[in-house]
């Protein structure tokens, strides 16, 4: 194969579209805190831009735009917009405190649209580009542009639409396959004729934006990449409505790792891919499946008797990338309930963790805990621990005690005690079971009428005396939906422990 390593790479920008178009994913909704938490790890991965949300929607997505806008400081932060001065507004009254911002504007281009969405003509979908990309433009200098459904769109008046957008102001042109219809070949000549047609393209980014829906997200955003994109929108894990968005850490360790097929590198730390995967899906209960790639439990694991055998001779027989370089952790350093402050402190620094003081004092407690219930704690343990640090802080109610009694032929019985601000409340009721009769006394002794819509249990760590993962989602009386999630070794707790922590997100919301 011939050398490619004293070429010039090009940059591609990586957008994330996580806190907006993924968080538009049935079930994975996330509140202000998780949200500017989920944007501080974007930006140590090392992402180009965070779309931020979608600042007209409601007063608490403009509230959370302009949060992050000011959390972030290394990357562009974006506001979506329809053409529309009032989105505009929105979207700019929400970025402007950032320190890179950038309104994103769109509007649907492809006949279907035009005709039964906007109940627009070509020649007025072609002004509204011009004055609206204008007016974005005159509150910002960066400025996105996306032609809706682009991908089921008339070429050559998509190549005008651009070029109107161009000479209003726009920086960058995203070409969304928003219904996940294209193929990896039709997007690549799709990019080479928006090159070859659109007037002052080379002046530009050229970006994609395609979705899941045939399974060809990834596939189609590296076709454009090989065809001249230098923008790729994506979303941790590949979450996003229907079938999802392109994944972006497939799409990083694809360039990352065939970097002599696509003469491309991204700027993303690999080493915070795991990290920020495991953050998302703790953060929206959403498990990461055990075959996904990159990030998934099986990822790096080997069970064929052949496979071992050249692994352990040399393990590029059968693995072309090394865990350690998208984070995963290795379990070498082994603590115990003998470790000290110190020592789990050098622990969190050597996974790529870093814990205010107040942090790192509330994963001891729970480290400590851990360590009287646990012989040998690993990095996953560690990891869970740290992941789970903010159910402990974030809502008014805490659980103090549980005792179950459950079996069969038996009323199963539960008595809860929980603290709710100065207030000690205890209570007991029956159930179907255990967790039934634990959730009906929680919702008597807070008067609260709440419905449990989902609860799944997964062991995160491994062993006989592994630790739990429970995730339950509830709704409030409006049919609001909130997902809470309790970690501990005994699964009757960690389930209680999920339910209060669903429970107090839902009290912050309604407070």
């Amino acid at each position: 194969m011939k050398s490619r390593r004293n070429q010039v790479m090009k940059r591609i920008k990586i957008f994330d579209t996580t806190l907006r178009d993924g968080e538009q994913s049935p079930g994975c909704s996330m509140n202000l805190p998780e949200k500017i938490e989920m944007a501080k790890q974007l930006e140590k991965l090392g992402v180009g831009i965070i779309e931020a949300g979608f600042a007209i929607a409601s007063p608490m997505d403009h509230k959370s735009v302009k949060a992050i806008a000011g959390a972030v400081t290394n990357c562009t932060v974006a506001s979506l917009a329809r053409c529309t001065k009032g989105d505009i507004d929105a979207a700019w009254d929400a970025v402007k405190e950032a320190k890179h911002p950038r309104i994103h504007v769109f509007l649907a281009t492809s006949d279907i649209h035009m005709e039964y969405k906007l109940q627009m003509t070509r020649e007025q979908v072609l002004q509204r580009i011009s004055e609206m990309v204008a007016y974005a433009r005159s509150f910002c200098e960066d400025i996105e542009f996306s032609a809706e459904d682009a991908s089921r769109s008339e070429w050559a008046f998509l190549a005008q639409c651009y070029s109107n957008a161009v000479a209003a102001g726009a920086t960058t042109l995203n070409v969304p396959d928003t219904v996940g219809y294209s193929t990896p070949q039709e997007m690549s000549e799709l990019i080479t004729y928006l090159r070859q047609n659109v007037a002052g393209i080379e002046n530009v980014d050229i970006s994609v934006h395609c979705h899941n829906d045939l399974g060809m997200a990834v596939a189609n955003s590296l076709a454009c990449v090989k065809a001249g994109a230098t923008q790729i929108e994506c979303t941790v894990n590949g979450i996003g409505e229907r079938a999802g968005n392109a994944s972006l850490e497939e799409l990083v360790m694809a360039i990352h790792t065939r970097r002599d097929f696509y003469d491309a590198e991204t700027g993303i730390n690999t080493k915070q891919i795991y990290r920020s995967s495991k953050l998302l899906s703790n953060i929206t209960g959403v498990p990461i499946p055990p075959s996904k790639a990159i990030v998934g439990a099986n990822a790096f694991a080997h069970e064929s008797g052949i496979h071992q055998h050249g692994v352990i001779a040399n393990a590029q027989t059968y693995e072309i990338m090394n865990s350690v370089d998208v984070g995963i952790p290795q379990n070498t350093m082994v603590l115990g309930k003998h470790s000290g402050k110190h020592a789990l402190r050098e622990k969190l620094i050597s996974m790529g963790y870093e814990l205010t003081d107040e942090e790192l004092e509330s994963v001891f407690t729970r480290f400590k805990v851990l360590a009287d219930k646990k012989k040998n704690i690993t990095g996953s343990d560690i990891e869970a621990l740290v992941l789970h640090r903010r159910n402990t802080s974030i809502g008014s109610c805490r659980l103090l005690s549980h005792v179950v009694n459950a079996g069969d032929g038996v009323p199963n019985t539960s008595c809860i005690k929980l603290q709710r601000e100065d207030d000690v409340m205890e209570e007991v009721a029956i159930g179907s079971g255990p967790l039934d009769a634990s959730f009906k006394a929680i919702n008597r002794m807070l008067d609260m009428d709440i419905k449990l819509e989902s609860f799944s249990l997964n062991a995160v760590t491994d062993g006989e005396d592994a630790i739990g993962e429970a995730v339950v989602k509830v709704a409030a009386p409006d049919g609001q939906v909130y997902t809470g999630t309790g970690l501990s070794t005994d699964i009757i707790e960690s389930s209680i422990r999920a339910y209060v922590n669903g429970i107090n997100k839902m009290m912050e919301a309604t407070a």
